[in-house]
């Protein structure tokens, strides 16, 4: 698919088709309230999920993403994005997108919108150059964390700021508990020794903690943990959250599931996480609400 193709599949008329949100919202209206019944039928893939007394789990092997391949842009879907369409892989609660984007030197997504969503761009590798209607002309790498919140509506463009190599990272769309706010845009950049066998705040709601924040009540950890080392994470919001584990680098193991490098895993019904690393790992936390509202 050429660029302009592409770009077309996120206008203002196409977006939520081509992401399938009218299919899922059509879905959601017509089924029973209790979300974590129709989370588990969105999540599994045709992988088994694991339920024990405490906690219920859906495993996303990271060959089973969706794949797109536009030559400038390859892109593996942890859920339904674009010409990728699963309607057992819309989301996680309301965690809406988890894109693993590699964009070729000097390329990139030309100007295009995005309203009442919150965005989120983790670099892994190189430098990503963001500019907006609201003025705004960034670079993003390594060690930064990207938070857009559309709101309203905002157009923006992201492009590899390099010409000799390519840009890796991270794109995440969480669905926002208000729509209409203010569009807003805000970056930070990370001590990454802080992260190292330990637990570093990368989001949450709240302004006034460690990293950026969104519409949501949402907390995003990242830990570089050392072969055989070990931690716990006790969620934020027991009664009403989820976590969503991405493997970034490495392997490891989570409430006794062994994860591999891209590997995805969510767990709700939860008290709290117990991590191992079977290698050196990079890790991702994503703990989000469950119910959609």
């Amino acid at each position: 698919m050429k660029r302009k193709e592409f770009l077309q599949n996120v206008s203002w008329g196409g977006v939520l088709a081509a992401l399938g949100v009218g299919n899922y919202l059509k879905a959601a209206s017509s089924s029973p309230t209790n979300t974590k019944t129709n989370v588990k039928q969105l999540g599994f893939n045709h992988i088994e999920t694991m339920e024990t007394k405490t906690a219920t789990t859906v495993l996303h092997k990271a060959d089973t993403r969706g794949k797109a391949n536009h030559g400038w842009l390859n892109s593996h879907h942890s859920f339904s994005f674009a010409n990728y369409y699963n309607p057992e892989r819309m989301n996680f609660g309301v965690l809406r997108v988890l894109n693993d984007d590699v964009v070729s030197a000097g390329m990139g997504f030309g100007t295009h919108p995005h309203n009442n969503m919150e965005i989120i761009s983790i670099p892994l590798k190189g430098d990503l150059e963001h500019k907006d209607s609201m003025g705004t002309a960034a670079v993003i790498k390594q060690g930064d964390i990207q938070v857009m919140s559309a709101g309203t509506g905002i157009l923006h463009s992201e492009y590899n700021a390099n010409k000799d190599r390519e840009v890796k990272f991270l794109q995440i769309w969480v669905m926002p508990n208000e729509n209409g706010v203010a569009p807003r845009y805000d970056q930070i950049t990370l001590d990454l020794e802080d992260r190292k066998n330990k637990l570093q705040q990368v989001l949450s709601p709240n302004a006034e903690d460690a990293g950026v924040w969104i519409h949501q009540n949402a907390w995003f950890n990242m830990t570089s943990l050392e072969e055989g080392k070990s931690l716990s994470y006790a969620l934020n919001d027991v009664a009403n959250n989820g976590v969503y584990a991405f493997v970034i680098e490495g392997n490891v193991t989570i409430n006794g599931q062994r994860l591999e490098k891209r590997d995805g895993f969510g767990l709700w019904d939860i008290e709290n996480l117990e991590i191992s690393a079977d290698s050196d790992t990079e890790l991702l936390l994503m703990e989000v609400p469950m119910n959609i509202e």
